[in-house]
């Protein structure tokens, strides 16, 4: 699934595993992890729930190091890890930060990245309009459902266009009509900022909107096909 190398890919996996634990009570979480991300991918990872999706996110977004082979970031010069803006998460599970209001939690990636405060404001209401929560703007995370604080993180993850955009299970709360408004929304920043897209689902409905299928089963990269 690999060619030559190209400085154009945006994350590269080489034979990467991620082991948790030694010995008798390892976990091989996933492992000889080999594909490539570009700014024109646009892939839907799938697969049964524990098979190693939201592992596979941790290493492209370099959140985990791989316990063998490599991951690379040729188009970004090194490791995203430390350098905020650069990729886009979006976590499977709570990620908003109780203290912190709707419109701080969605700026605060962009301050850590020096963004100017009068600019972080701008892109944090575009952010939250696109993803169709800008009402909910002065509430803290607990005052939202949990459907409204997952399209909150999807407005974090685009708010700085990304160059690579990681979602994992970013539409497993919604409705319809919203689970279609945040695919379109993904997909429409992946093409004005030439970002790669990932998105780990469960969801038929999201894969067949991605251009390539990753199917995953346990812990290993076992087919690739375009959609």
């Amino acid at each position: 699934m690999v060619e030559s190398l190209a400085a154009s890919d945006i994350v590269r996996c080489v034979d990467a595993a991620r082991t948790y634990g030694r010995g008798r009570t390892a976990v091989v979480a996933v492992q000889k992890l080999t594909c490539v991300v570009r700014a024109e991918t646009r892939a839907a990872l799938v697969g049964p729930s524990g098979s190693g999706k939201s592992t596979v996110l941790h290493l492209l977004a370099g959140l985990e190091q791989p316990t063998a082979g490599s991951v690379s970031w040729p188009a970004l010069g090194g490791s995203p890890l430390g350098r905020p803006g650069l990729v886009g998460h979006v976590f499977q599970g709570p990620s908003l930060l109780p203290p912190l209001d709707v419109t701080e939690n969605v700026a605060l990636p962009l301050l850590l990245a020096g963004v100017r405060q009068a600019q972080v404001l701008v892109q944090v209401a575009d952010a939250l309009r696109r993803a169709g929560v800008d009402d909910l703007a002065g509430r803290l995370p607990e005052e939202i459902s949990g459907g409204q604080a997952q399209r909150v993180a999807v407005a974090r993850a685009i708010a700085g266009g990304p160059r690579l955009i990681l979602a994992d299970e970013p539409t497993g709360q919604l409705d319809a009509a919203h689970r279609d408004q945040i695919v379109d929304l993904l997909l429409a920043v992946a093409d004005a900022h030439h970002a790669g897209l990932v998105v780990a689902t469960h969801d038929p409905h999201v894969a067949d909107r991605l251009s390539t299928r990753w199917a995953m089963h346990d812990g290993s990269l076992v087919a690739e096909s375009s959609c």
